[in-house]
């Protein structure tokens, strides 16, 4: 493969985020770190190249969806996040919140349905996507809640009209701070249920109009 033309400075690092933004569309990459890696090797960067931070990873890829996919992306959006409201319903007892790219607006087609749950028993969370016969597989997050504190939380990951949905289960009182995104190191944005449903309708109207 012919390498491009050498780049520096301020155009490399742009260079770089808008190739990690198109592996992140193109091939369901998630990972910030892995996707400008791979980006600085195609890129033919040096080890000592200054790459992008998080955010612009993020603003890179809004600009791929708008300029690359502005036909499909709106739809498939609206889909997840009509799936993040069936998946919020289901648990609403654990007062679900919505978090990351499919809130933000940026999700990928590959892209997972983040969820912030909250009970002082996990184990409910998955005794009630049983009583619904909905396979689920149990893991662990790491949550960074500010510059010296990182906590190692319970998940469940299952699925829901084919949408992979991801939820991180926090103690009752967590809905009062959320952890820093990994993307520009603020505190996450969550959605509540009617926020999302809101959103799905907003939606559903302008394409009546």
């Amino acid at each position: 493969m012919t390498r491009p033309r050498a780049i520096r400075g301020d155009d490399l690092r742009r260079a770089l985020a808008q190739e990690a933004a198109r592996l992140m569309f193109e091939h369901g990459v998630d990972d910030y770190g892995f996707a400008k890696r791979k980006a600085a090797e195609r890129l033919g960067a040096s080890e000592y190249a200054v790459l992008p931070k998080n955010a612009e990873i993020d603003a890179a890829l809004a600009e791929y969806q708008r300029l690359f996919a502005a036909d499909t992306h709106a739809g498939t959006l609206a889909e997840q996040r009509r799936a993040a409201v069936d998946a919020m319903e289901l648990l609403e007892e654990f007062e679900p919140r919505l978090v990351g790219p499919v809130l933000s607006g940026t999700a990928t087609p590959h892209q997972e349905i983040s969820l912030h749950l909250f009970t002082d028993s996990p184990e409910a969370v998955s005794l009630r996507l049983l009583e619904d016969h909905i396979q689920y597989k149990v893991s662990e997050h790491r949550v960074k809640m500010n510059a010296e504190r990182v906590l190692q939380v319970p998940a469940v990951q299952f699925s829901v009209f084919d949408f992979p949905v991801d939820a991180t289960v926090f103690p009752r009182d967590g809905i009062r701070q959320s952890p820093l995104s990994p993307s520009d190191g603020r505190p996450m944005r969550r959605a509540a249920l009617d926020e999302v449903r809101a959103l799905v309708e907003d939606v559903a109207a302008e394409r009546d109009r």
